[in-house]
């Protein structure tokens, strides 16, 4: 199993804020600001598309593990993006830095881990459990 993967690889998605993504309706908050779950998720996908395309239909990752800072509130209505860059490359083990920005500020940093699976094999593991 060889992966085209390089250190640097990175990847940009966006959101639109909207009401079913507000810390009140996740439930993580009482405010209608844009949740840090969310914000979260949002950064994993970038992770996620950084590297998906280089691993072939078999294989995936999963996210082993998030540290990060929710630095700053979005309100509804505004558009947010995240950036995850791949610093670091461990066997199966990925290593990304993810950044996260409003449309007037950066609202969120940290660092994210994936691993790589054969997707058929961990599935089959799951049901399993």
């Amino acid at each position: 199993m060889e992966f085209n993967l390089r250190i640097g690889m990175e990847a940009e998605v966006e959101a639109l804020v909207d009401e079913n993504s507000t810390a009140a309706k996740f439930g993580s908050g009482g405010i209608e600001v844009y949740a840090t779950p969310m914000m979260v998720g949002l950064m994993e996908n970038a992770a996620l598309t950084a590297v998906d395309k280089e691993l072939g239909e078999e294989y995936s990752t999963v996210g082993i593990n998030v540290n990060v800072n929710h630095i700053a509130a979005t309100p509804v209505g505004m558009k947010v993006k995240a950036l995850a860059k791949l610093v670091k490359i461990e066997g199966k083990k990925l290593y990304f830095e993810v950044e996260a920005y409003d449309e007037k500020k950066q609202i969120g940093k940290g660092r994210h881990t994936r691993y790589i699976v054969d997707s058929k094999k961990f599935l089959e593991k799951v049901k399993e459990l």
